[in-house]
């Protein structure tokens, strides 16, 4: 009786065994070779709330999770890496707890700072991140570090994405250290682009103004490493040279993420950008009023952690749910 069952020969199983070995040899050998793609990068745990802030709010050493990977290569979906700016006293440990391991486990390649401390300095002045004038740290300590990051990662640009003072320093890179060729998009967390008033600091700067010591003040306020504070004040010299002319070029676009809670931002519409096709002004309660986030909070806080995502992905944007959290990858 004849039958239609075929058996192969061991010649052609040991030759199909070789194919297969050959061919996961070939898959091992192009992993090892290529380098570390940002959407392959190991999944971080996302705290949210001030809590994971607060509890690093003095390490001066340690990147937060997710951060400064510097064999990370951009993927196609994200081809821009992010950079983190701190904000005023905070470090990037304790400022980024919440967004650094959310955007890498999203597929980025993302990069943080410690900037504006001043060793020479009086005590403590000489400890506290974002304390130095804002002009030297922009173009001496933002500007080539996003070089480096460039550099590393074979990007052509970069997306900003910063905290308070994070928010006002590098537009001075963007507008006199060579950053509006550099950056893509600069999303900006309890913005103060027309400065603060909080504690009257306004009124005492009209004060001294009217006396006539108030650029002076200004001036040995840089000096002596509290010029960044000085700064930040509506009126200074500095918001009025970022803010002058091309305030906010056309080719790099603006997100400024506020809070009606903000006691820093005095008053939190100080964030607002102008109405320009490249400027996107969200408060947060406009779309989610029991949101009740103040300013430190925010880098932790959920709502604002899916605008942001949103911001750097408006292709695929995902409706903000007040009361959930963003996608984690």
């Amino acid at each position: 009786m004849s039958s239609s069952v075929r058996f192969a020969s061991p010649h052609r199983r040991l030759g199909s065994l070789k194919r297969l070995v050959l061919a996961v040899a070939l898959a091992g050998l192009a992993a090892a070779g290529t380098p570390a793609a940002a959407q392959a990068a190991p999944q971080h745990p996302v705290p949210y709330g001030l809590v994971p802030a607060l509890a690093n709010y003095f390490d001066r050493e340690s990147s937060p999770p997710g951060a400064n990977d510097w064999n990370c290569r951009p993927s196609a979906e994200h081809p821009e890496p992010v950079v983190l700016v701190h904000g005023s006293t905070a470090t990037m440990a304790g400022n980024w707890q919440t967004m650094s391991p959310l955007l890498a486990n999203n597929g980025y390649c993302v990069f943080a700072l410690n900037y504006g401390i001043d060793p020479a300095a009086p005590v403590p002045l000489n400890l506290i991140p974002g304390t130095k004038s804002m002009r030297e740290s922009s173009i001496n300590e933002l500007a080539p570090f996003v070089d480096r990051v460039l550099a590393a990662t074979g990007a052509q640009k970069v997306n900003l994405v910063g905290h308070s003072e994070g928010t006002i320093m590098p537009r001075w890179y963007i507008k006199f250290g060579g950053g509006a060729d550099k950056v893509a998009k600069s999303v900006n967390l309890t913005p103060l682009n027309d400065g603060t008033q909080a504690g009257g600091q306004a009124l005492f700067a009209q004060a001294l103004a009217a006396l006539g010591v108030w650029d002076d003040l200004q001036l040995r306020g840089e000096a002596f490493a509290f010029g960044a504070a000085l700064q930040m004040t509506k009126g200074s010299d500095y918001l009025a040279q970022v803010n002058s002319g091309d305030a906010y070029p056309a080719g790099i676009d603006y997100t400024f993420i506020m809070t009606r809670w903000d006691q820093v931002v005095v008053p939190h519409t100080s964030g607002m950008g102008p109405i320009a096709p490249n400027v996107t002004n969200i408060v947060l309660q406009d779309q989610c009023p029991l949101t009740l986030v103040e300013h430190a909070g925010v880098g932790g806080d959920a709502v604002a952690a899916q605008h942001i995502l949103n911001a750097l992905d408006p292709v695929n944007r995902v409706p903000v749910n007040c009361f959930g959290r963003p996608r984690n990858g």
